[in-house]
């Protein structure tokens, strides 16, 4: 296919539509130099597609991939870029590029400072950032980054981050980093963070490693592959059970007289009324109640949906 894609409306479940990127689970990166690959990736179920002209592209290979990602843009498609980092020889180049375009956002590489972000904002205003933290500089200041003017979310480069510092892969190494990310990004009121990929195609690694995601409070994941967005949605959506418990909840209260009962009341209507609001978002259907064992007992969900 060649050319613009239709897309299905926003909210939408079903392959190849998009949503509004405050909510967005799985970020698809997609080589910049093979232009085969960017109406698949847009047809895939990705909530948003990110064309790579950064690390994916090889040095020789960046003035093709500009080319094609500004084929694209011009045919109208909205999908995102990420770009290389500030300081690179290729920055300035990928800014004029986007200038003018429809491009949904950008994906700015290797962030170590606000200037980063304050200077990529300034060559395109109005273009929604995703400030892309990869290394122990640009950790130590994601505070800084997460109230920079022009940050929209921020996301989690795990494997340059661990070449930069040696860390392993396992969660509890990466704990802190993870931590720093969520906590930042709502001190600055911005959209949970982004975590970054898990790299081979086994499916259970994916699944446990989105998991980890979730349980940090990141409720978006890189993906590298279009097969890892459906595992990557699924699991930084709200399960069947949470959905079950969300409503059990709010219908008991309900039956209670609306009134405050205890201190946990609010946080948990709060978080019942979160869990129900992303279920719509995300087209997400939920099975009756009694498909779920002992609704009334179920226990509450982590309260990670906190956008």
């Amino acid at each position: 296919m060649d050319g613009q894609v239709t897309r299905a409306p926003s909210g939408c479940s079903d392959a190849g539509s998009r949503i509004d990127p405050v909510l967005a689970r799985s970020w698809l990166l997609v080589n910049g130099a093979h232009y085969e690959r960017f109406a698949p990736a847009v047809a895939s179920e990705a909530d948003i597609v990110v064309l790579d002209i950064e690390d994916s592209v090889a040095p020789k290979d960046k003035d093709a991939a500009r080319e094609n990602v500004a084929r694209w843009l011009a045919a109208g498609n909205t999908d995102w870029v990420r770009i290389n980092g500030f300081g690179t020889p290729w920055w300035a180049d990928d800014l004029e590029m986007l200038a003018g375009t429809p491009v949904g956002g950008v994906m700015l590489a290797m962030v170590e400072s606000v200037d980063h972000v304050t200077e990529t904002a300034r060559r395109l205003p109005g273009a929604r950032i995703v400030a892309l933290v990869e290394t122990a500089r640009g950790l130590e200041r994601i505070t800084e980054i997460a109230a920079a003017k022009g940050t929209f979310r921020l996301a989690f480069g795990i494997g340059d981050f661990r070449r930069d510092t040696g860390f392993g892969e396992s969660p509890l190494t990466l704990a802190y980093a993870r931590s720093r990310f969520t906590i930042a990004a709502k001190a600055a009121h911005l959209p949970s963070a982004i975590d970054g990929p898990t790299v081979g195609t086994n499916a259970l690694k994916l699944s446990e490693a989105t998991a980890v995601s979730a349980e940090f409070g990141m409720t978006g994941k890189i993906c590298l592959t279009p097969d890892q967005c459906p595992t990557v949605n699924a699991g930084l959506s709200p399960s069947q059970e949470e959905i079950a418990w969300a409503k059990e909840f709010l219908l008991e209260f309900e039956r209670d007289g609306s009134e405050i009962r205890n201190g946990s009341d609010l946080p948990r209507i709060a978080r019942a009324t979160k869990i129900l609001e992303l279920a719509r978002a995300y087209g997400i259907e939920v099975s009756e109640f009694d498909d779920i064992d002992d609704p009334a007992h179920l226990p509450a969900p982590s309260d990670t949906y906190h956008y």
